[in-house]
């Protein structure tokens, strides 16, 4: 929880984030994540201060409970003074002691985005998902959150203005941003509408032209006159010296030599996994992991 002028901003996290989209699309598969085409709605997360706190919160720790499909899954919400702005306790279940931040006591339109958090990790515990390093972990827990349909909650609740800033999760406004622009594009939802806060909303549309940009670049035939210009050079030195592999940071394709000559690799834009194919023209690709149809011009 940012306080001050901490808020980072950018994509110090993208690739982080990338393969935890990977993880996400390897463990539920396409139908999976088909379970999760709507987003939560904001009035199944809201209360207001004349409800009480306890029973409020617990109502919406319900709602994101039976959002993220967690089967006999209790939460027991309480509140106290912390330096995050929530914990969450994993045990076997079915029970799992949730604390929030005493501040939600009086910001209780952001209990959702915060219970969104600490109930995805309760999620990702029972799917025995994870990654080793800790802060890793977290991003993990944030991106799988925003691309279950939780996460728009955390970007909402982004706030900053010259003298106070507020950002609840790990991800960058941008970054989350990212994540909501990756989902809704495999999902087809569009989530414009969703946001009151007017930061959280120009965060989107930033994390939105990333995730644009990964799906116009080459191979794929969406790519724009330079980028494939650049391409067919990088192509044309692979055929020259098919017995090297080539890869540019700069670019996220890479060509590599191959049995019947080179191939080209490049992440799928929807979830990130790396595809390869043969350098021989245009083809329709399908992803084996999300499935996605892609046409390419290797």
């Amino acid at each position: 929880m940012a306080k001050g002028n901490e808020v980072v901003h950018g994509f110090p996290h993208l690739d982080t984030v990338r393969r935890a989209i990977t993880a996400l699309h390897r463990r539920l598969a396409p139908d999976g994540l088909l379970a999760y085409a709507s987003s939560v709605l904001a009035a199944d997360v809201a209360f207001s201060d004349d409800d009480d706190l306890h029973l409020g919160a617990q109502t919406v720790a319900q709602a994101l409970v039976n959002h993220l499909r967690l089967p006999d899954a209790r939460m027991v919400v309480s509140f106290r003074e912390m330096p995050h702005a929530a914990t969450v306790e994993l045990t076997a279940g079915p029970e799992y002691f949730i604390e929030l931040n005493d501040r939600f006591r009086r910001h209780r339109r952001d209990v959702g985005a915060a219970l969104a958090h600490e109930i995805t990790h309760v999620w990702l515990h029972r799917l025995d998902l994870s990654f080793p390093d800790t802060h890793d972990n977290e991003i993990l827990t944030d991106t799988v959150t925003t691309y279950l349909g939780a996460g728009w909650l955390l970007l909402d609740a982004f706030r900053e203005d010259r003298v106070s800033s507020q950002k609840l999760g790990y991800l960058t406004p941008e970054e989350f941003g990212y994540v909501i622009a990756k989902r809704a594009l495999f999902l087809h939802e569009d989530p414009a509408t969703w946001f009151t806060s007017p930061q959280g909303y120009t965060a989107y549309t930033k994390g939105r032209a990333q995730a644009l940009r990964e799906a116009r670049q080459p191979p794929l035939t969406t790519s724009g006159w330079t980028a494939r210009h650049r391409y067919a050079k990088d192509r044309r030195q692979a055929l020259e010296h098919p017995e090297r592999d080539r890869a540019n940071g700069q670019h996220p394709y890479a060509f590599e030599p191959g049995p019947q000559g080179p191939r080209v690799s490049f992440p799928c834009p929807t979830c990130q996994q790396r595809i390869r194919l043969p350098v021989r023209g245009h083809t329709r690709a399908r992803c084996g992991l999300c499935r996605s149809i892609l046409e390419c011009d290797t």
